[in-house]
């Protein structure tokens, strides 16, 4: 049977973004001049997926300006409101009733580009309850985490564990295959999680929970350095081999130049630089550059521009995230100290 709906909770609010997300949720943050969202419902969309239900919270309204309804993506996408936040698995029990027998679910606070029909196959081949996608991580602390029988069968599973707790590097990449029937344990009106107690809840009652490896590219985008890191990995994988005109530039590692953006006489190490924004003779290493920024003769070094941002010549900015709209001076020297 086609599996046709999906469920995207998409209510955070990006605390650990800040000042990013002061103006926007966190799934709207772009990762090469797309919203981050838009390459899991991309995902969805090649899977297969023709509605997509987004589980809104956070400034709902610019997000749904921002994403719109999904035909760009050949996909009908809807829009569920919270009055208060309800978790992962009350968000799911709020749509219940427009639900088909067997949907897709995803965490929109991650950045994911993989094959979900694949991860669909695995969940109707072994008849499983819930399918779970996983993946490896060198600091699984941070995740829920899951130990696989031979099968991919998930015989143990425990959320964020202390460093002595971990018995396992895969961990829940939070794009899921379900049966609509779980939803039945999910209490009414009431903020419940679903991988930290639906999933226990219906591994003890013996339930099949399926894991399913991630063939693509999953990244958790909760700190800058991730939002950085997912917008070097697309500029490398989507855009490697582009011959990009950036007259008089030096350009080594990943770099992306976004429509009309512009960059001359200046040196670029793994850096993105997004729509309408200006680089000129300046030196960027693990920079992103948001839209409408302007550096001109600057050093910019692992830290983000928000938009519209404008940065002096002989200024150097370093392991920073500035808002929308900052102004750093001609020769200011700007170091937050943070981890970019």
């Amino acid at each position: 049977m086609k599996v046709r709906q999906a469920v995207v909770m998409v209510g955070g609010k990006g605390t650990r973004l800040l000042p990013l997300t002061e103006t926007r949720p966190k799934i709207i943050l772009p990762v090469a001049d797309r919203p981050c969202l838009w390459y899991l419902l991309r995902s969805l969309a090649y899977g297969g997926i023709e509605e997509v239900i987004l589980a809104c919270g956070y400034k709902s309204e610019l997000m749904r300006r921002t994403i719109g309804d999904g035909s760009d993506l050949g996909i009908d996408i809807q829009y569920s409101y919270e009055d208060e936040p309800m978790g992962t698995g009350g968000a799911m029990k709020l749509v219940e009733d427009r639900l088909d027998d067997t949907f897709v679910a995803a965490n929109g606070d991650v950045f994911v580009s993989m094959d979900v029909s694949a991860e669909i196959r695995t969940h109707q081949e072994t008849g499983a309850a819930v399918t779970i996608a996983l993946t490896p991580v060198d600091n699984p602390c941070e995740f829920g985490i899951a130990r696989v029988d031979d099968d991919n069968r998930i015989s143990e599973f425990k959320e964020k564990p202390k460093p002595e707790e971990v018995f396992s590097n895969l961990i829940n990449a939070g794009v899921y295959v379900l049966q609509k029937d779980v939803l039945s344990e999910v209490p009414e009106h009431t903020f419940y999680d679903f991988s930290k107690d639906l999933v226990p809840k219906l591994m003890s009652e013996g339930r099949r929970i399926q894991g399913h490896t991630v063939d693509g590219i999953w990244m958790d985008v909760g700190r800058p350095r991730d939002l950085l890191r997912a917008n070097l990995a697309i500029a490398e994988a989507e855009y490697g081999d582009r011959d990009w005109k950036a007259p008089g530039c030096a350009i080594e590692g990943p770099f992306y130049l976004g429509h009309g953006a512009s960059a001359h006489g200046s040196r670029l190490t793994d850096t993105v630089i997004l729509d309408s924004a200006s680089v000129r003779n300046s030196t960027l290493d693990r920079a992103l550059v948001m839209s409408g920024c302007e550096v001109h003769g600057a050093e910019i070094v692992n830290s983000i521009l928000g938009e519209g941002c404008r940065i002096g010549k002989g200024a150097k900015v370093s392991n920073s995230v500035l808002a929308d709209g900052t102004v750093v001076k001609a020769g200011e020297v700007l170091d937050e100290g943070r981890s970019v």
